[in-house]
């Protein structure tokens, strides 16, 4: 994953069902950091569920490589800049403040 630019990160539905979504990620020490909101389903999904699957993709979220199991953790505080800083060095993008909003956090991916 270390050379790709997206992963596909599946979250869980209380029914068992997996959800697949693209995002940017950031990798340090082993671990994957990403950005979401707090008032997506996704996050609200993880919440309920920390386990889910990450796989290298396409910007679409087309799988291109094994999939593999992780742990979600949210960040916060001194942690959650930290993950700013390591997506604003990778993703040009995010260096842009219409990008940020208060509904921003970021979450540690961790190997299962």
């Amino acid at each position: 994953m270390r050379r790709g630019k997206y992963i596909s990160l599946a979250t869980f539905r209380k029914t068992g069902e997996a959800v697949y979504t693209p995002l940017w990620f950031a990798e340090q020490d082993e671990k994957l950091y990403v950005m979401t909101r707090n008032d997506s389903w996704k996050y609200k999904r993880i919440r309920n569920n920390p386990n889910v699957r990450v796989a290298p993709s396409t910007i679409r979220g087309r799988i291109i490589g094994p999939e593999l199991p992780a742990r979600a953790r949210v960040l916060s505080g001194d942690e959650s800049n930290a993950a700013r800083r390591l997506l604003k060095r990778k993703y040009l993008l995010m260096r842009f403040p219409w990008l940020w909003s208060k509904h921003n956090v970021f979450l540690e991916l961790t190997a299962a």
